[in-house]
């Protein structure tokens, strides 16, 4: 199946997920706080294992795959493809019942090098009735829900060429010192940017670089929880002529731990100042 009716597919199988995920959010929830071998913890919604079943389910039957990103990890061959499903983007906002959160789909390349690249990303917020969906060569849609149907359109990055007067935003993590790094990194940018944004989630503000509603986004140490969201929000952001790679202007790693930015690609040397 061609990238780009495979991206439309899935785009409806993280519709049908996200439908369902919305009739749950008005229900009371059990907001767990998992503990980690290291002794951190981060917050999940009793959703998300019934999502990810739900999708798997659908992917499986709509496009038969190599595996799944989460459960290979270095046991990836090259040559294969694999699909990487998250949990609810944006779980304190879904359970705190904010419209911010997102159903995230991708699908990883690994080449005969072994090396993975995401080649289609799927980004749906139910809430704000907004799908992004993205195809390596293909470009990148946005589906907007509107009261006489849906209304495709492609998307592309603002053309902002300066920090100044710019709209910025970032991620901030749960551990402290991580927080510490994004909140220290927008008290030096402060009075540049007309304004900086802390909406969330990741996948959602790397969207909105790529449509032009931010001019960058930028979040420091995002984890391999993370991979789910920043990989579909990458491919969008691409195949939009948007650029991302970590703060220091390598490529995404998407084997380890990465400060990430996104942006127009106009206002990255201004940018980088603030992020070294």
């Amino acid at each position: 199946m061609e990238l780009r009716d495979l991206a439309i597919r899935t785009a409806h199988i993280a519709g049908e997920a996200g439908r369902h995920a919305l009739q749950d959010q008005i229900n009371p929830h059990d907001l767990r706080n998992p503990m980690r071998a290291d002794g951190d913890s981060r917050f999940a919604s009793e959703i998300d294992d019934r999502l990810i079943r739900y999708c798997r389910a659908k992917i499986v039957a709509s496009d038969p795959c190599d595996g799944f990103w989460e459960e290979e990890g270095s046991d990836r061959k090259p040559g294969r493809k694999y699909w990487c499903l998250g949990h609810i983007d944006g779980s304190i906002n879904y359970v705190r019942n904010m419209a911010e959160w997102t159903i995230t789909i991708s699908l990883f390349n690994v080449d005969q090098e072994g090396r993975a690249k995401p080649v289609l990303g799927v980004v749906h917020a139910p809430v704000l009735g907004l799908t992004y969906l993205a195809a390596e060569g293909q470009g990148a849609i946005r589906v907007r829900r509107t009261t006489v149907g849906d209304k495709r359109e492609k998307i592309m990055p603002s053309t902002t060429r300066q920090l100044k007067g710019s709209v910025v935003s970032f991620g901030m993590s749960y551990f402290p010192r991580e927080s510490e790094r994004a909140l220290k990194t927008v008290a030096q940018m402060a009075g540049r940017p007309a304004d900086i944004k802390r909406v969330g989630p990741t996948s959602l503000d790397l969207c909105r670089v790529a449509d032009g509603s931010y001019d960058a986004y930028f979040e420091p140490m995002l984890h391999s929880w993370d991979i789910p969201a920043v990989s579909a929000g990458a491919v969008v952001v691409w195949q939009a002529q948007g650029r991302l790679c970590q703060w220091n202007g390598q490529p995404v790693s998407w084997e380890h731990n990465n400060d990430v930015v996104a942006s127009n690609g106009l206002i990255d040397g201004e940018l980088a100042h603030y992020l070294r």
